[in-house]
């Protein structure tokens, strides 16, 4: 999976998804199948969390800039 980008692993997991939601693999497919989600969603994690880890560096490195939490979906706060 090196130097996959972001966008291409989840188009992949979302496919992958779809695949197993229909109920149509026989069970070795539907195991490498997972265990290739697995992977992607550890990769996706991992992406997620090194561009956050780089935009709050960016924040931070300007004395007048704090870094502060993502806001999560469905919070009310602007």
């Amino acid at each position: 999976m090196a130097k996959e980008k972001f966008e291409d692993a989840m188009d992949k997991l979302e496919a992958i998804v779809r695949e197993m939601e229909a109920g149509q693999m026989p069970l070795d497919s539907a195991l490498k199948s997972f265990e290739e989600g697995i992977k992607l969603i550890r990769y996706c994690s991992t992406r997620l969390k090194d561009t956050e880890r780089r935009v709050e560096q960016l924040l931070a490195s300007d004395d007048t800039l704090t870094t502060r939490p993502f806001a999560n979906e469905g919070d009310d706060e602007p």
